[in-house]
């Protein structure tokens, strides 16, 4: 069975983390099947929303540590030549891929929430999460330094001194509190998951898609724009929206006070 499946339903699919039985716990399969379905996903025109989530009762609980000790024996006999030189590509691609496709992806999240798991999460647009969900940074713990943009997205969502106290001392944290921190959107109960994910994912989908698309990259350039860069793009993909279809619908729409019927 893959690591890592697509479920389609419609317009939306499903990206299934797959190893219940390690808690979804990331090893290089993972990680190459990740890729791979992520470029799958970014390259499908026929998906207008993207769910991320984990089979059984996790998403995804860090690294698998029963793998990272095997690289540790093999270190050991053979140095350097014994570890992995593709994981971090394989990874990082995966998360710009994420972060780079034209189209919504929402964090579905449950269980144990760490390492790679929390980058995972916070790559995607939008985060619901049950609130039973327990969440840590983790690389501490294990004597290694945060990867899949944990340094790049934790600092920008909770300020640079709650990301240094999370990163340096491991510490975990619940549900309500990345809530508060404004790591998440929507906290509900481990039974309301699966229906608000899927309300969610059935509202983005329904909305207008190229607009959606931009207003993400708008978002997710804005961190290294100064304002006037942003006052000029804001200009630029304005006007390109008003020539299109689905400004005309949503303004008629309005007026009309009916629902917009977006191409």
């Amino acid at each position: 069975m893959p690591s890592v499946l697509i479920e389609k339903n419609g317009v939306v699919a499903r990206l299934i983390l797959n190893r219940p039985d390690k808690l979804n716990a990331l090893n290089l399969d993972m990680a190459l099947e990740l890729f791979r379905c992520t470029e799958a996903l970014k390259n499908d025109d026929t998906i207008k929303c993207v769910i991320v989530s984990g089979a059984g009762d996790h998403f995804m609980a860090g690294g698998d540590i029963e793998y990272f000790k095997s690289l540790v024996d093999a270190f050991a006999i053979e140095g350097e030549s014994a570890l992995p030189n593709n994981i971090f590509d394989l990874l990082h691609d995966a998360i710009m891929n994420l972060t780079t496709m034209d189209k919504p992806v929402i964090a579905s999240v449950k269980g144990a929430v760490a390492g790679f798991g929390l980058s995972l999460m916070l790559a995607c647009d939008m985060v619901v999460i049950a609130d039973d969900a327990v969440l840590s940074v983790a690389y501490c713990k294990i004597g290694t330094t945060p990867d899949g943009g944990m340094t790049y997205f934790l600092p920008r969502v909770v300020g640079q001194k709650r990301a240094m106290q999370l990163a340096m001392t491991g510490e975990r944290f619940s549900s309500e509190q990345a809530e508060r921190w404004g790591m998440v959107n929507y906290v509900v109960s481990a039974d309301a998951l699966l229906d608000k994910t899927n309300k969610l994912a059935k509202q983005l989908s329904d909305g207008p898609s190229t607009v959606l698309a931009r207003t993400k990259t708008l978002l997710n350039q804005s961190p290294e724009a100064s304002l006037k860069q942003c006052l000029d793009v804001e200009a630029s993909t304005f006007f390109s929206c008003m020539v299109e279809h689905d400004f005309t619908e949503g303004v008629t729409a309005f007026s009309e006070r009916r629902e917009a019927m977006f191409k």
